[in-house]
């Protein structure tokens, strides 16, 4: 691609001659007025939801479906034209209070989580950092929560990565909570990538979190497109995107489970990437630069965000493909990340939960986790890297901080 000067660069920008119009439209934080092909799944939270408008408490949702097919969208979209319709009648005693499960230092402990959630009930509420016991933040939360009247949705997106990393003992507690409560009403939404997430919880609380499901399908190319047409419309200037480069998006977006998210940052890094070189218009040429970019950096990531555990797991299979292993098989993954655990004072899960993380890294494209059959000795599961050397070398000096 052509390139230009410094000068021309800055030039450019100074004078405002850019080929976004408003680049903001692009991002996951925007919310539509319109939301395509996804009108019958706002139609049931709708539903599910609408009861707190009599002041009644409706069912826990769980909603789940692959990355990008718009849960989060939907359910904010959702509890937004709830609070707006409670507003407009004047009752004031609705609540959502949304949690990003997978944001660092939001839900890394059970302490943490009750902070948050202590906080966001009462914004004059100060939880201390560290020291007090468990127990008393559930019943300061609990008071909280009951002194007045009040109806609260409490939406937990990627719910699956707070299990993760605490365990199941808080989503029992939440889901048990209007039993003790005499004024106020919770209701937990759920939201997740993992559609075999429920099945790993706990009976009692998979059958009190799952009172209503919903599942959101991955989006075709064709709806990728419609997607992608109305938001040129806002992001870029007129007949800077043309057809072909909408068509490439969504079709590419749509191997990758039918991603709406990543058909939008295909489209946000190509309009970059044209803009940075000084190209009037995105062309497919920059959709290709962006595709790669963002394969590359999509890894490191997903590997940054992981729970440290799942870290150490990773950190294991790396070694041993250093080490020269094309198979390797869990029962040595293990054996190492107990050895890397023990080094870092971490307690060394169980092989089974240890064969769960790697099947989540596997879900993320990080491991290729393949079973395989050993004949009269039975079956069993190989692990291959299929990252690059200059992945591997960025993922590893990830862990050089935080591993011995």
């Amino acid at each position: 691609m052509a390139q230009i000067s410094l000068n021309q660069i800055f030039r450019r920008y100074a004078e405002n001659r850019t080929i976004f119009k408003e680049k903001d439209t692009l991002s996951i934080q925007f919310t539509p007025d319109n939301i395509p092909h996804r009108g019958e799944q706002i139609n049931q939270l709708g539903m599910i939801l609408a009861p707190v408008l009599r002041n009644e408490r409706p069912s826990n949702l769980f909603i789940y479906g692959k990355t990008g097919t718009g849960k989060s969208l939907c359910a904010e979209y959702t509890t937004s034209k709830l609070l707006e319709t409670s507003m407009n009648n004047g009752n004031k005693k609705i609540k959502v209070i949304y949690i990003n499960c997978k944001m660092s230092k939001v839900s890394d402990t059970e302490y943490r989580m009750l902070s948050q959630l202590i906080e966001k009930l009462n914004f004059d509420e100060r939880v201390p950092f560290t020291g007090l016991p468990t127990n008393q933040l559930y019943q300061k939360f609990y008071k909280i929560l009951d002194a007045e009247e009040q109806n609260v949705i409490l939406v937990l997106d990627e719910i699956d990565s707070l299990v993760n990393k605490i365990g199941d003992g808080v989503l029992y507690n939440l889901t048990r909570i209007n039993q003790e409560l005499k004024k106020a009403k919770l209701t937990i939404i759920g939201i997740s990538n993992n559609l075999s997430f429920v099945n790993n919880l706990d009976p009692r609380v998979k059958s009190s979190l799952s009172e209503e499901e919903i599942v959101f399908p991955p989006y075709n190319a064709n709806e990728l497109r419609d997607i992608l047409t109305e938001r040129v419309v806002f992001a870029f200037n007129q007949d800077v995107v043309p057809p072909p480069v909408i068509a490439k998006c969504s079709a590419l977006a749509a191997q990758e489970h039918g991603d709406a998210r990543r058909a939008l940052d295909l489209l946000r890094v190509a309009g970059e990437i044209a803009e940075r070189v000084g190209s009037e218009k995105v062309s497919e040429e920059h959709v290709d630069f962006a595709e790669r970019k963002l394969d590359r950096d999509k890894t490191i990531e997903v590997v940054r965000n992981q729970p440290r555990q799942s870290k150490c797991v990773l950190l294991a299979i790396l070694r041993l493909w250093r080490r020269g292993g094309k198979g390797i098989q869990t029962g040595d993954i293990y054996d190492l990340y107990a050895e890397i655990c023990r080094k870092n004072n971490l307690k060394a899960l169980t092989q089974r939960r240890v064969s769960d993380l790697i099947s989540e890294l596997d879900v993320f494209g990080v491991v290729n986790a393949k079973v395989v059959s050993k004949g009269r000795y039975g079956r069993t599961r190989e692990i291959k890297i299929d990252l690059s050397n200059e992945i591997v070398e960025k993922i590893e000096k990830t862990f050089g901080t935080e591993f011995i």
